[in-house]
């Protein structure tokens, strides 16, 4: 019989899909196809399995095994190994309760990056809890958009609101809620772009949840290029190469036609990228334009400069130029979340993950243009609680963002940037100074620090924020006197955007295992925000409701990472 030039590969195939449903036996003639991969249906999701390597295989526009994030192959034959859980995340332990009459003080660094909130969405819609290190209560908290009350000129670049509410997770403590909401540029005020983007094409970043989301998403972007902005595209893998020379906006071919091109495979020459596209952008830096490098990575470095300390040296002596540097996120398995921080804070920048094409078009389309256009640097923020009101205080969040008191004044010492029409959200639970006998023993010989004076004994706290005009190198400073009298009577009686804002930073809080929410479960933070959802044009707070009963019910059946 004659056999024609398909015939092995069909029949090695269906050798291969028939041992996938029957019991293994040795097989020589499959053996020779080693390209043949049979998939394993995934095993339920357990704590030993949640984090083991998948191997999965491409058929069609089909990925078999995969998680359903994968929706769409490369290309046909092409096998994608998911490597084990080795996600890297900042190493900080909860902010704990401070005694006012030992640190009456709390300064902290303002905070826009929404990164942490998508990862931890990725893992509850893939089935799983999120390790604690991976949740950043005030990064989940800042995700949303909040309608604060918002500045009027743009010589004042901020408004603050401050609410104080009851507790709704313990009884006779008060949260202090303080929003700051930045001056939002007209369209026609914004200055040009002068922009690098630097793409990771190393073979970690090959599959359609990482490269491909990316190209999906710097599409969505470069279609919103104006013609005077101008747009260059450097990759690294086992080296350097400039994809796209710079571009002005009015050539949207060329950029989307260089977007297209991009291929992943080889090594990760990241700090050789990182320099290759800070010369780029030094090369057309215009004083009138905004002047940034976009990192987009798994950040995963281990060609060139991959030494940490050595990269942030780097990024922040080139922030002095006034190149900024933001990063987008992508993929598991081996995201590198911590360096991610690492480099964005000190690049003057934001970081944001991209979990899906929804997200890549909220974060490199909607607010990436925001984004773009800093209104303020170095913004810092200071609140000093007044003993004869209160006893103790806890910051909820910015673990990695916690600054010495002599820091808010020291305009030399680098802190967080809002852009145009960003907000801010920081929330203290506060303990009232008639609780401090349940917190410590009195002092026996006495307590001779200062109390404050009378005339300001009606004050809860005092709150500042300090911040520096784009180009000025000396700081302003705004303040703001909280007092008793303001206190909310019950908790239903603050805002929508406060009572939302809570029920966020309580499930940040349950995620990570804290103490202070043990006995506040998810059904009861899913009812404080379903009451506070208000207007929710786009469904975010809709999903964030959602995402709680997923973590309500993977929390019964699969405490994976949880206490």
């Amino acid at each position: 019989m004659r056999v024609s030039p398909a015939t092995p590969a069909f029949l090695a195939l269906g050798a291969a899909l028939l041992a996938g449903c029957s019991s293994p036996q040795p097989d020589r003639q499959a053996e020779r196809v080693p390209a043949v991969v049979a998939p394993a249906p995934p095993p339920p999701p357990s704590p030993s399995s949640a984090y083991a390597p998948q191997r999965v295989t491409v058929t069609g526009s089909t990925i078999v095994g995969a998680s359903p994030m994968m929706k769409r192959a490369p290309a046909p034959g092409y096998i994608v190994v998911v490597p084990p859980q080795a996600d890297k995340f900042p190493d900080k332990e909860a902010n704990a309760t401070q005694l006012v009459a030992e640190h009456p003080v709390s300064t902290f660094s303002a905070d826009v990056d929404t990164a942490s909130y998508a990862f931890v969405r990725r893992l509850l819609s893939g089935g799983r809890l999120p390790p604690p290190g991976a949740v950043r209560v005030e990064e989940m908290v800042n995700y949303f958009p909040y309608r604060y009350a918002a500045p009027t000129t743009r010589s004042e670049p901020f408004a603050v609101t401050i609410e104080v509410m009851p507790s709704p997770w313990k009884a006779d403590n008060k949260l202090l809620h303080v929003a700051v909401r930045g001056f939002d540029l007209q369209q026609a005020e914004r200055p040009p772009l002068n922009l690098v983007l630097l793409v990771d094409v190393s073979g970690s970043m090959a599959g359609p949840d990482r490269l491909l989301l990316l190209q999906q998403g710097l599409r969505l972007f470069a279609e919103k290029l104006r013609d005077t902005d101008r747009v260059a595209i450097v990759t690294y893998a086992n080296g350097t190469a400039v994809a796209l020379e710079p571009t002005l906006g009015r050539d949207k071919h060329k950029i989307l036609e260089a977007l297209d091109g991009l291929r992943a495979a080889g090594g990760t020459a990241g700090g050789d990228g990182l320099q290759r596209a800070y010369a780029l952008a030094e090369r057309h830096r215009d004083p009138q334009a905004v002047n940034r490098v976009i990192l987009a990575t798994d950040g995963d470095f281990n060609i060139g400069i991959t030494d940490p300390k050595q990269l942030e040296r780097f990024i922040a002596d080139k922030r002095k130029s006034g190149v900024y540097l933001s990063v987008f996120g992508v993929g598991t398995g081996n995201l590198n979340d911590a360096l991610i921080q690492r480099l964005t804070q000190s690049g003057n920048g934001n970081a944001a993950y991209i979990d899906s094409l929804l997200e890549a078009r909220k974060a490199m389309a909607e607010e990436l243009g925001s984004t773009m256009f800093p209104i303020a640097n170095d913004v810092k923020m200071q609140v000093e609680f007044n003993p004869r009101q209160v006893a103790a205080y806890r910051l909820i969040g910015y673990e990695t963002r916690m600054l010495a008191r002599q820091d808010f004044k020291d305009d030399k010492v680098d802190a967080g940037d809002m852009g145009a029409g960003h907000t801010v959200t920081a929330i203290y639970e506060i303990t009232p100074a008639s609780d401090a006998g349940k917190l410590v023993d009195p002092l026996r010989y006495g307590d001779n620090k200062k109390a404050a004076p009378a005339a300001s004994g009606d004050e809860l706290c005092f709150v500042k924020v300090r911040y520096k005009l784009p180009g000025q190198n000396a700081s302003r400073e705004t303040a703001h006197a909280v007092r008793t009298a303001g206190t909310r009577k019950g908790f239903d009686a603050a805002s929508e955007d406060a009572r939302f804002a809570v029920a966020v930073a309580a499930f940040g809080q349950r995620l990570r295992g804290e103490s202070a929410l043990a006995d506040y479960s998810y059904a009861d933070i899913a009812t404080l925000a379903n009451d506070a959802r208000g207007k929710d044009a786009e469904g975010y707070r809709a999903e964030f409701v959602r995402l709680v009963r997923m973590a309500e019910s993977l929390g019964k059946t699969n405490p994976v990472g949880q206490p």
